[in-house]
């Protein structure tokens, strides 16, 4: 099961709350938290590879290159990418399915495209 997320700067808040109202379980960070505003994806995959976090992410244009890229030297707990225009009920019905479905390593240097749940491994 996966339960350690991280919400990138330009993430709908509203699907971060969602999943965290269905599953308290699971450990959702907010990206002011950290903060991850202004930050080129690079440094954003290596926040969320250094605290173990699947990183959640509307950002399907640039995010896949930075991860294969970033995957040749580190290893990366993984990437969900959630298109803009996927409602915010099916986008958090997405992610508690992988959340329950899927193991960390399940993820480990991949893009899971929702809502197909296709992977693509680097």
């Amino acid at each position: 099961m996966i339960r350690r997320l991280l919400a990138d700067a330009d993430l709908n808040l509203a699907i971060v709350a969602g999943v965290v109202r269905r599953n308290a379980e699971i450990d959702f960070k907010r990206a002011e938290e950290v903060p991850l505003e202004g930050l080129h994806d690079a440094a954003v995959l290596a926040v969320a590879a250094q605290e173990q976090r699947v990183l959640v992410s509307h950002d399907a244009s640039t995010m896949p290159h930075h991860l294969r890229e970033f995957a040749r030297e580190r290893t990366s707990p993984g990437v969900i990418l959630i298109p803009q225009g996927l409602s915010v009920g099916k986008a958090i019905e997405n992610l508690l399915l992988i959340c329950d479905g899927c193991d960390p390593q399940d993820l480990e240097n991949r893009v899971c495209l929702l809502p197909s749940l296709a992977m693509y491994g680097f």
